[in-house]
């Protein structure tokens, strides 16, 4: 007679059993957002070339290029992120372990005085004897239902996500090195233009002291003009302090004390390029967004894995061993004991603890998807404003050169006039203002469009390379 498949009991359980803790009507409600919904269709946005993995060297300055390395060597930010990802891939290997057999061995010994008044009969009953066991034990728990595959492709998209999130992290710490670098050459320039005002505003002095001497000017100009010197020193004063901030600053980001940083001159700094519209291929290019897409891989696996507790567990057992009672048999053949069968456990009543868990998963999808479409609007947000700013920054800086020229001559026409006795010493102090808010607007421009540079860099993904393509979300994804 042909015995029956005993594979066939689970099945007809969990068909009988199902409505005794059901999952239904619990599943996630977030919907993912289109590449297209936001811009970045490939009939509407040209290709850009992408950014290189070391972009930062493009600027053509040795010491950023030391900089970043060392940041990206020794940084504890980065080292935070490495070490979760060999915590999650400590988590894949143990999701890993539950899908396959385990092995298990003991011994024991004991000594152990019997009962008389229980069952065990004479010669045992008030008797002290010695126990043994030797024995090896397997079990495996056969997953008809995918608990413990889903709960691996679970733990595979989180390590992977863990992976990507330490790229995004390398790439947040260059810009914030480069960023740092180029706040250090702003101030430098500000701080040459600064002191420049205070040799001016000394030279001028020395020319009102000597009108004032020859009768020429009254002690008004002469007040004026040397209370023009403290307003400067002071301006030194903080710009001093702030570049003394900033260097703090770079310090910690390239975890180097005492490393010695020359600040550098912004016009010695290579423009890069800038790409004319928003890349069709951003969401690939951007190690957050990769990573959110591998966050919402993990959850849809977590729902379905939760979803698969509903189910019967199916384990089966087997033991093998040696025991006796006084251990100079524990050796002999006599001795030997095995086991072997299936253990099945299905959930009837569980005061709602499954549908709990459940709910819990579907809320976690719901975080991950609504996460990933914020990243992907923040991303074309950022590209947008960056290039938007771009292209905004050139335009002030062609207008703010002919200001500058035409308040450089303003202002020599000024002294001019003053030392020929034609224009007084207020209209040559306004004339000065107007070029010393030139020459520092010019500083800043110049700096804006170095971050912007950075900034908009790190927008189309700071030279992210994934090893393999974008992951396939899973079917069960909304």
């Amino acid at each position: 007679m042909k015995l029956p498949d005993w594979r066939a009991g689970p099945l007809l359980a969990a068909a009988l059993l199902a409505g005794c803790a059901s999952p239904a009507g619990i599943q996630s409600q977030a919907q993912r957002r289109s590449p297209a919904s936001v811009g970045l269709a490939a009939d509407t946005a040209a290709p850009a070339p992408a950014v290189a993995p070391g972009w930062w060297r493009a600027f053509g300055d040795p010491q950023l290029d030391r900089l970043v390395e060392q940041a990206l060597a020794d940084s504890p930010t980065l080292k935070i992120a490495q070490a979760r990802t060999a915590r999650a891939q400590a988590v894949l290997e143990v999701a890993g372990a539950a899908t396959r057999p385990q092995l298990q061995g003991s011994a024991t010994v004991q000594r152990q005085r019997y009962t008389e008044t229980g069952a065990v009969p004479p010669p045992l009953a008030g008797s002290v004897r010695d126990s043994g066991t030797l024995q090896l034990g397997a079990s495996w728990e056969i997953d008809f239902f995918g608990r413990y595959r889903e709960a691996l492709a679970a733990a595979l998209g989180s390590s992977r996500a863990a992976e990507v999130e330490v790229e995004a992290a390398r790439v947040l710490l260059a810009s914030q090195v480069a960023r740092s670098y180029f706040q250090l050459a702003r101030i430098d320039a500000q701080l040459q233009v600064a002191q420049r005002t205070l040799a001016q505003r000394e030279q001028a002095l020395g020319l009102v002291r000597e009108r004032f001497d020859a009768g020429l000017d009254t002690t008004l100009e002469l007040r004026q003009s040397e209370g023009a010197l403290p307003d400067a020193r002071q301006q030194i004063e903080a710009l001093q302090e702030q570049a003394q901030l900033t260097r703090h600053a770079l310090a910690a980001l390239v975890a180097q004390p005492d490393a010695a940083v020359q600040p550098p001159a912004l016009a010695s700094m290579r423009a890069l390029a800038i790409p004319a519209a928003i890349p069709a291929d951003l969401l690939a290019r951007r190690a957050d967004i990769m990573a959110a897409r591998w966050r919402i891989e993990a959850a849809t696996h977590d729902v379905a894995s939760a979803r698969a507790q509903f189910y019967p567990n199916v384990n089966l057992g087997a033991f093998v061993g040696l025991s006796s009672i006084g251990l100079s048999n524990l050796l002999e053949g006599g001795s030997l004991q095995w086991g072997v069968g299936p253990a099945l456990q299905l959930p009837i009543f569980d005061a709602g603890r499954l549908r709990a868990n459940l709910r819990g998963k579907a809320a976690d999808l719901d975080l991950a998807i609504e996460s990933y479409n914020g990243a992907i609007l923040d991303a074309v947000r950022e590209v947008a404003d960056q290039l938007a700013s771009a292209r905004s920054i050139g335009r002030q800086q062609m207008q703010q050169r002919e200001a500058q020229g035409a308040a450089e001559a303003a202002y020599g026409i000024a002294v001019q006039r003053y030392q020929a006795g034609l224009g007084t010493y207020l209209q040559v102090l306004s004339a000065e203002t107007a070029v010393l808010d030139q020459r520092r607007l010019a500083v800043d421009l110049a700096a804006r469009a170095l971050d912007n540079q950075v900034q908009l860099m790190r927008s189309l993904g700071g030279g992210f390379q994934p090893e393999a393509g974008p992951p396939r979300l899973a079917a069960k994804a909304p």
